[in-house]
């Protein structure tokens, strides 16, 4: 049998291959670098426009009604009630509150949100988020005046309490509270310890809402206990702000507000879980003439048992999403209630709409951000355009049930993003 040929060894191919494979790797060492060069050049780009971003002056939305706002805060303790979520036993319950109102005269703007609850933010929200991917809170400019007279034009106003949903701040919701108080309502916000994602206390200690306390950290079942733990402590929150605000309007030490608040006609409206609070609180407390959910989940009994006040939806897009057994569930609860309501109903859903176009987040947060989330398909509407939409719902409603104005002005209101009824 012959033997397989093994070629010579030639001493000038080897050399020329290995020269050749050199060349390959140093080029594609070079190409490797000058790429590096270009993403980290993009980078620094793109972080500048971010920063640039950041600092640029933003202002609000202006109010659309005939009075001036004002803006003040106070701070309550509920020393008939533990706070159940506080990790130190037998502390009472407090809350942060916000009041926007019909005011007198023009007075030097409230910053958007005060230092101490910006700095808290910041350190919560990290870097990333808080420097380059938000807009500088204290270049937001605002509508409202620091703590101006309460408007003479009429002896008292109605009183519509607003609730931000989950870990959000009432700030968050300063577009909608301006509006409705430029159109003769005192409007009154409030956070809480534990509940809200930071809270600052008049001595300046923060405390930052726990993992254990956010719904959306846990698995469903776990989520569905947590917040039926939690509803209860949300509408006993609302219950006892309601009742300061009548002691308020009885003797204000101040002068402020004594005999200016109409408590007999008082509404609640709310975003997210704030909007399920707004709901079970109606239930439960015949204060209560009116109320607003917007884009909350409801829960509670008033899912069972109805309501017997006014009631409005206003709901995202949800058409992208999948019809899970979580989310017919949800329908059928909205159907549930809504079915039962008495003369005084709406369900509107604002089509392009996602879950923060009825915040300022949608004009806080970076044009990046929001460019991405909308690629992502969430949400397709302009921020100003979804604040403008729900602004005008939110005091129309009010203006019907609250201070009985014509139905008509209500359901005349046309907007080619709204679709009437649930669907």
């Amino acid at each position: 049998m012959s033997q397989p040929r093994i070629p010579p060894y030639s001493p000038i191919a080897g050399p020329k291959s290995s020269t050749l494979t050199k060349r390959v790797i140093k080029r594609l060492i070079k190409g490797l670098a000058a790429l590096a060069v270009f993403v980290l050049v993009g980078l620094m780009m793109l972080f500048a426009l971010l920063w640039q971003e950041h600092k640029t002056e933003i202002t609000l939305p202006a109010p659309t009604g005939e009075f001036a706002v004002g803006r003040t805060a106070l701070y309550w303790i509920n020393n008939l009630e533990t706070d159940e979520l506080s990790p130190t036993p037998g502390v009472k319950r407090e809350v942060a509150v916000w009041l926007w109102y019909p005011a007198a005269a023009p007075a030097p703007l409230a910053e958007y949100l005060p230092p101490p609850w910006r700095l808290a933010l910041d350190q919560q929200s990290g870097v990333l988020m808080s420097k380059f991917l938000t807009r500088d809170l204290s270049v937001v400019r605002t509508h409202s005046g620091s703590g101006p007279e309460v408007s003479s034009q009429q002896r008292s106003y109605p009183v519509v309490i607003m609730r931000a949903g989950g870990g959000a701040l009432t700030t968050d919701f300063t577009t909608l509270a301006e509006d409705l108080a430029s159109h003769g309502y005192i409007v009154v916000g409030f956070d809480a310890p534990y509940r809200t994602g930071i809270f600052v206390f008049p001595d300046k200690h923060v405390v930052a809402r726990p993992s254990a306390n956010d719904p959306e950290d846990l698995s469903p079942d776990q989520a569905e206990r947590l917040i039926n733990r939690l509803l209860p402590m949300w509408t006993s929150d609302t219950k006892f702000v309601v009742s300061q605000l009548e002691q308020l309007n009885a003797a204000d030490s101040s002068g402020t507000f004594t005999g200016r608040l109409d408590m007999q006609r008082l509404g609640m409206f709310g975003h997210s879980f704030g909007g399920a609070t707004s709901l079970q609180f109606c239930h439960d407390d015949s204060r209560c003439k009116a109320g607003i959910d917007i884009d909350g989940a409801p829960y509670g009994s008033v899912v069972q048992e109805g309501l017997n006040q006014p009631f409005m939806f206003i709901l995202s897009d949800h058409s992208r999403e999948p019809a899970d057994p979580a989310s017919q569930q949800i329908h059928a609860n909205f159907q549930s209630i809504y079915d039962r309501l008495p003369n005084g109903r709406l369900f509107i859903t604002i089509r392009g709409a996602n879950h923060f176009s009825f915040s300022d987040q949608m004009l806080l947060k970076s044009r990046f951000v929001i460019g991405m989330l909308r690629r992502l398909g969430f949400g397709s509407l302009e921020g100003r355009r979804g604040l403008a939409i729900t602004t005008e719902y939110v005091h129309t409603f009010f203006d019907v049930y609250l201070k009985g104005e014509p139905g008509s002005k209500l359901t005349s209101l046309q907007f080619p993003e709204v679709q009437l009824g649930l669907q």
